[in-house]
């Protein structure tokens, strides 16, 4: 595997705090969370293919949509667990690893909302080109779908569960912002994704931030410098990926 998979370091993290200017609606049977540039177009588009395992109603991760629009990408975020998602900071005796093997959702059933998803933002929504971007277990379906017709580039933070094979698969350019503590995407797996990467004709970036854990990329503790830092400079890392391979005249 090119990632582990989740533990409880994918359940902790700070609340963030701002109002969300984006809207809920629905595409296919899933929630999606809406947010539009300034001029309201479409045509160039990021799909947040999961902002961690919380779902589309953390603030968090609204915020991280908004952000996008504010840079010109029209951000569409669905609901890939149908409403069951991990509570930040859960009650002292969740088991992490019983929701991952009872509730959490399975590929082929992610799979289809991230198809029907792609088929709405590329017809009646008019997106012309789509970059992904996946935060912990949303990696695996940024790698999963960036091939040609799909996703045009991704970006993903501190991923899980990615297999060795789906990034071998991958047919678009790739950023990876990782945590220098990350005991889901470690050293070791940071480097094995690195040797495949290499051995690609496609474009890769693999940044590597120092003082942070897994999560750091959404959940960080924003009254830390460092960590505050460190998110920031992700975010702008994917809007500089999608500049160069995403945004069309």
């Amino acid at each position: 595997m090119a990632s582990n998979p989740p533990s409880k370091c994918c359940t902790i993290g700070v609340k963030h705090e701002g109002t969300a200017t984006g809207e809920v609606k629905k595409i296919g049977d899933a929630r999606t969370y809406f947010s539009y540039p300034e001029n309201k177009s479409t045509q160039n588009a990021v799909l947040i293919l999961s902002a961690d395992i919380m779902g589309i109603d953390l603030i968090n991760s609204q915020l991280i949509a908004d952000q996008f629009a504010a840079n010109g990408y029209f951000t569409v975020m669905p609901d890939l667990f149908n409403g069951n998602v991990v509570p930040l900071n859960p009650p002292d005796g969740f088991n992490i690893m019983d929701w991952i093997q009872n509730e959490m959702p399975k590929v082929p059933a992610v799979d289809k909302v991230i198809e029907d998803v792609l088929k709405e933002l590329r017809g009646p929504l008019g997106a012309k080109r789509v970059g992904g971007v996946g935060y912990c277990f949303g990696g695996k379906y940024v790698c999963r779908f960036l091939k040609t017709g799909k996703l045009d580039a991704g970006f993903i933070a501190h991923p899980s569960f990615v297999d060795k094979g789906e990034v071998e698969a991958i047919q678009g350019p790739l950023s990876i912002a990782a945590a220098e503590t990350d005991q889901i995407f470690p050293a070791e797996k940071r480097h094995e994704t690195e040797a495949i990467l290499q051995k690609m004709s496609i474009p890769y970036q693999i940044n590597l931030f120092s003082d942070v854990e897994h999560g750091f990329a959404v959940r960080s503790d924003l009254s830390k410098p460092r960590q505050k830092f460190a998110k920031e400079q992700a975010f702008f890392q994917a809007v500089h990926w999608f500049d160069e391979y995403v945004k069309s005249s």
